[in-house]
């Protein structure tokens, strides 16, 4: 999909392992990720990264909690009520090696580094104008609701159905493309490669 639709002339795309980087040691400068280191093999991944590095090059681990929120008029604290009963209804269907939250694996992680220049933020929220459509597309796009979706399709429809009449009947309005903002909690650990010896 990336390839088909790239419009510059500097950006390549490749498909391969994270624990198997096509590039040369030390040739790149940004190592990234976001909401996928959790499902890598940790370890092999961490030593292909710090391989692929250049010396002060950069390891960027992002991932967001499932604690999004909704604002919409004066109505927020009911949205968000609804918004936790969805939450609660696909916690069942999260992957048991995830536990209740993938944070200890990227809070592991810092704490393991062995670089001395990084950096962990366990929190810091980003709140943005999206369509209401937007909001629940992120949530349907989450591991625990492809659970849902694959194990039951109806329910895992019926649920995302309700919700969506349940949060549009909360803010008065009928259409999906309604705006809304939501806030999503992210953290992240960077860490910078030393220099070589």
């Amino acid at each position: 999909m990336a390839r088909k639709h790239v419009s510059s002339t500097n950006i390549t795309y490749r498909e391969c392992p994270a624990e198997e980087l096509p590039f040369e040691d030390g040739s790149i400068d940004l190592v990234t990720s976001m909401s996928a280191f959790h499902w890598f093999d940790h370890s092999p991944f961490l030593q292909e990264a710090h391989r692929v590095l250049k010396p002060h090059g950069c390891l960027a681990l992002i991932n967001y909690t499932m604690d999004m929120e909704l604002s919409y008029g004066d109505c927020s604290e009911a949205l968000n009520h609804i918004c936790k009963e969805f939450y609660v209804a696909l916690l069942p269907y999260r992957n048991a090696y995830l536990g209740p939250s993938s944070f200890h694996f990227y809070n592991q992680t810092y704490n393991s580094l062995q670089y001395p220049v990084k950096e962990w933020q366990e929190m810091f929220w980003v709140k943005k104008a999206v369509p209401f459509s937007g909001y629940i597309g992120m949530v349907e796009s989450f591991s625990s609701y492809q659970a849902l979706l694959e194990k039951d399709p109806e329910e895992a429809r019926r649920l995302s159905q309700d919700i969506t009449k349940r949060l549009l009947r909360a803010m008065g309005v009928t259409s999906l493309e309604t705006e809304v903002v939501m806030g999503v909690k992210y953290f992240y650990l960077l860490g910078c490669k030393p220099a070589e010896d």
